[in-house]
């Protein structure tokens, strides 16, 4: 087996920072009226800028694909080049179209010549899980080299005229529609961009950060989904996907946008995700003093006092010192996430030699985590 190496980080962010005055006049005013849960999810997320592939005037800049692409394209040089790539492994929860998969039309974007590429599925493991098959398949030397990538251009599915049909269809039911919080609650969340890394089997550049591990969990066997797109929920919590419902009911119901049962959400994303934190604590035979940097990605500033909490409750408490966030600069970019917050901490020059790095991904979509945890070389 070979070691594994992230080599080079580039991360992609689309057009100027929209700060929270601005979110409504990019998004669009549903119904007509400011919304109220706006201000009360930034109170809690603690979100003070995020990017959107929009500009000025409202006309889409990129669509996911590209923006992916213009991340690897800012992995490559004189001494790398595109066509240099061999593996394309690239995560996001928010493709650009059902079929074909997005790796394939990031590959279509790059134009680098005929390689391998994979596809993950998911909501922000999906970014992690493109990263540990490219970790995989570089370990096995199945191949030399890796691009790895998450990605999202969420901006698109939370515009204001995919709700429209499902408000005009409110509209005749009761005199003050209301859009269901569940479906408004992550406008106010997400942002676009994309991050990259470099997989290789030697240990080059400045700052070459060794793979030492990664691992996943998922809880799905036992608990409901969470966040959702492409489905309509059930009181007993079943999903009906939209290919089972008449086209013209997609609208009327908001099928394609993206979902989140907030109840769920609340009760369950930290109790899960330090029970998986301590199941590869264990797994490893390692614990918070073997950690000079923790990366958790968390969707709101919310849940980082009850993330400490609980694992402080559960006995695998991580003193602040360690953590390192920039949520509040960045938004909220899902599967690209935690590409971007490791890109940005060995920006900050803090790294040395020998540093252990754990990097955290929740997927509140139906309770998953991933874990990767790094040595600074």
């Amino acid at each position: 087996m070979k070691d594994v190496y992230i080599t080079r980080i580039s991360k992609f962010m689309p057009n100027e920072p929209v700060d929270n005055e601005q979110m409504e006049e990019k998004l669009g005013v549903i119904n007509g009226q400011v919304s109220k849960a706006r201000r009360i999810v930034l109170r809690n997320n603690k979100i003070k800028k995020r990017y959107y592939a929009i500009d000025e005037n409202g006309n889409v800049t990129h669509n996911n694909a590209q923006l992916a692409a213009e991340a690897i394209a800012l992995l490559c040089d004189g001494s790398f080049s595109k066509n240099d790539i061999e593996l394309l492994s690239c995560g996001t929860s928010s493709p650009d179209q059902i079929l074909p998969s997005h790796a394939s039309m990031v590959h279509g974007f790059l134009k680098n010549g005929n390689i391998e590429i994979n596809s993950p599925s998911g909501a922000c493991c999906s970014g992690m899980n493109a990263l540990k098959y490219g970790y995989l398949s570089v370990m096995t030397g199945q191949v030399k080299n890796a691009a790895c990538a998450g990605s999202e251009r969420t901006s698109s599915w939370m515009k204001a005229e995919v709700f429209a049909n499902e408000v005009d269809h409110l509209k005749e039911l009761e005199d003050s529609p209301i859009l269901a919080f569940n479906k408004e609650f992550l406008r106010w969340m997400l942002s676009d961009g994309a991050g990259a890394v470099l997989l290789e089997n030697e240990p080059k550049g400045e700052t070459p950060l060794k793979i030492e591990w990664m691992d996943g969990y998922s809880y799905a066997n036992e608990m409901e989904t969470c966040m959702y797109a492409g489905a309509d929920k059930e009181p007993d919590g079943h999903l009906t996907p939209w290919s089972e419902f008449p086209a013209e009911e997609w609208g009327k119901k908001s099928l394609f946008a993206m979902k989140q049962d907030t109840r769920l959400l609340g009760d369950n994303i930290l109790v899960k995700g330090v029970d998986s934190l301590k199941q590869t604590y264990q797994k490893h035979d390692i614990g918070p003093d073997d950690v000079d940097y923790y990366l958790p990605h968390i969707s709101s500033y919310y849940f980082k006092q009850g993330l400490y909490d609980e694992m402080k409750k559960q006995g695998v408490e991580m003193p602040w010192e360690k953590w390192f966030l920039n949520l509040e600069d960045i938004g909220n970019i899902g599967a690209a996430s935690i590409y971007v917050m490791l890109d940005e901490l060995v920006e900050s020059g803090r790294l040395k030699k020998g540093d252990k790095i754990l990097l955290h991904v929740p997927e509140s979509a139906r309770f998953s985590y991933m874990y990767a945890y790094l040595t600074v070389c």
